[in-house]
């Protein structure tokens, strides 16, 4: 993709991700910090890839000017997720949904920040449209939430019967993700407008509908 933007003077955007923070030492996390990354772990191939998808970006911009754009996107949900993606936001939906048990690794305590769908594309938008700023940038919430808020609140909005159970830790699972999001603020002019339970009831009545066209079951 590179080498064709190369060849046809396109602009073309990387959606990087905050799992190139690794398990980040720095909270919140700028765009300055390199990151705490295990190069060798069970969950390596995503970020190191990632990390290195940015460096052949920034190695295209500088030695061959192409019009490089690198967002790196924070935890994001809404409509239209995949029933079985494996993300938590997801999880906890069709778990509570369905009145199975909510699986919560480790104590829960461990923290993300979630944005809402809408406005990541927002700020992709704008990142795409704006002169002069090549990133990277960081695209996220800033509102911090444990896991463990974040399943009771999935209970609370679905009325589900289901219990939180506890699995263990999967390896090098970050403790804290937070972006620090002044960079997009300055040079973006943006900043996500969606609550986390406006965003959160939106998916829900997503994924009720999805079950019951799927089962012909009906979710209260």
């Amino acid at each position: 993709m590179l080498g064709l933007a190369k060849r046809t003077g396109a602009r073309i955007l990387q959606a990087s991700t905050s799992e190139v923070y690794g398990n980040p030492e720095v909270h919140p996390q700028t765009e300055a910090y390199w990151g705490h990354v295990n190069p060798i772990g069970i969950r390596s191939c995503y970020d190191e890839g990632k990390r290195a998808a940015e460096t052949l970006f920034f190695d295209y911009y500088r030695q061959h000017h192409v019009d490089i754009r690198v967002v790196r996107i924070f935890n994001t949900f809404g409509p239209n997720m995949a029933i079985n993606d494996g993300r938590v936001v997801s999880n906890f939906i069709i778990q509570a949904l369905r009145d199975d048990p909510i699986t919560v690794y480790g104590n829960g305590f461990q923290s993300r920040s979630f944005c809402y769908v809408d406005d990541i594309v927002h700020g992709m938008h704008k990142m795409m449209t704006q002169d002069g700023f090549v990133g990277p940038v960081n695209l996220g919430n800033p509102v911090e939430f444990s896991i463990l808020e974040l399943a009771e609140k999935v209970i609370d909005l679905t009325n589900s019967k289901s219990k939180i159970i506890n699995e263990p830790l999967p390896q090098d699972d970050p403790d804290r993700r937070k972006p620090d999001i002044s960079l997009a603020k300055e040079q973006l002019d943006w900043k996500p407008v969606t609550s986390l339970e406006d965003g959160l009831a939106k998916t829900v009545t997503y994924f009720r509908n999805r079950l019951e066209q799927e089962t012909g079951t009906t979710h209260v």
